[in-house]
């Protein structure tokens, strides 16, 4: 799952783009408001975590064209800015929720888990593939009903696959969902790691099998009887 990030103290958005990613999450990281906005047109964000000041203005003032580009986008707030009457007018500009420095990388993991199950962000039912399962909610793959672990990559892209399963999954969707901007994207990337995904899944006992649909992108369906 893609999320945006805008925060301009250098070593706090690095961190925080690194705690994120370790939790599963790409995080596209900007360090002002106009890059969000010409992101958030571009890009179908679920989530950003927005700071107040930036160097272009007060974040919270973004909050409305973020909306106008992504209706139901979540807006986690996070903050120096800790006074009461600064919450309240930032909760009213329409943030969802709102965080204050420092702050601690696994209560934000948690809330901004806790705001994509929001309503309007509701998560879908498990789904099922075969032997293989995902829930969504935790973001929990199974086989066999036995829980799990894949690298993040791995994961990202499993969960791509799950939640259009059965159906064609067109490269551009991959690189918008497991890559972020600041990464180096070689050409033949996203092969190598949906090679070494099959490799992992036939390790696991998965049932499953990703086709490549030559020059669309890739499909996952169920493994064909032996």
């Amino acid at each position: 799952m893609r999320l945006l990030l805008v925060e301009d103290d250098p070593a706090l958005g690095r961190s925080l783009e690194q705690r994120l990613g370790a939790a599963g999450f790409v995080v596209d990281w900007l360090t002002c408001g106009e890059e969000a906005e010409a992101a958030a047109a571009a890009t179908p964000f679920p989530l950003v975590i927005l700071d107040r000041r930036l160097p272009d203005g007060d974040g919270v003032g973004r909050i409305a064209a973020l909306r106008r580009f992504r209706p139901d986008i979540r807006v986690l707030v996070l903050t120096a800015l800790d006074a009461t009457p600064d919450k309240i007018g930032g909760l009213n500009a329409g943030a969802d929720d709102y965080l204050t420095k420092p702050v601690d990388p696994d209560e934000l993991i948690a809330r901004v888990r806790a705001a994509l199950r929001r309503p309007g962000g509701a998560v879908p039912p498990p789904i099922d593939c075969a032997n293989l399962s995902y829930d969504p909610g935790p973001r929990e793959f199974q086989v066999d009903g036995v829980p799990i672990l894949l690298k993040r990559r791995e994961l990202l892209i499993l969960e791509t696959l799950m939640m259009r399963a059965r159906r064609v999954v067109q490269r551009q969707t991959f690189l918008e969902q497991v890559y972020g901007f600041n990464e180096d994207i070689q050409s033949n990337t996203l092969e190598a790691h949906v090679s070494r995904l099959r490799a992992r899944l036939g390790e696991l006992g998965a049932k499953v099998i990703i086709h490549p649909v030559r020059g669309v992108g890739y499909m996952l369906t169920e493994a064909a009887p032996p």
